[in-house]
């Protein structure tokens, strides 16, 4: 499912794949904590989710389901980085991370398992 998720709509749905199927009021209520959005904020943020077919609303309660996955929203936005920033090329993407001079070495052998992995 490719859904183009803007920074507004991921932190609605941040909350919604921690919490899971969450109220459109409480999930209001945490974003006016978070980020200070008003009620009106929010709703307006919700309902363009559900447009997009991101959040599917159950009633009575406006409860809010998440219909993406937090690992697809990932690989989209991956795939976006690579194809915007690394001409298409992974391997590029992946040799600028290790070129960091501040990887950990948690950091390095983790690196080395998904390497071998995928050998």
């Amino acid at each position: 499912m490719d859904i183009k998720l803007f920074d507004s709509e991921l932190k609605v749905m941040e909350i919604l794949w921690k919490e899971g199927h969450t109220t459109a009021k409480r999930i209001a209520e945490l974003l006016q904590d978070q980020v200070g959005w008003s009620k009106t904020t929010t709703y307006t943020v919700i309902k363009k989710c559900i447009d997009k077919g991101a959040i599917k609303r159950h009633n009575p309660d406006f409860v809010c389901s998440p219909l993406v996955t937090k690992e697809q929203a990932r690989e989209l936005e991956t795939t976006e980085l690579i194809n915007k920033m690394y001409g298409g090329e992974a391997d590029q993407l992946v040799a600028s991370i290790l070129g960091r001079k501040n990887l950990s070495p948690q950091e390095i052998q983790r690196l080395k398992q998904i390497v071998e992995h995928l050998e």
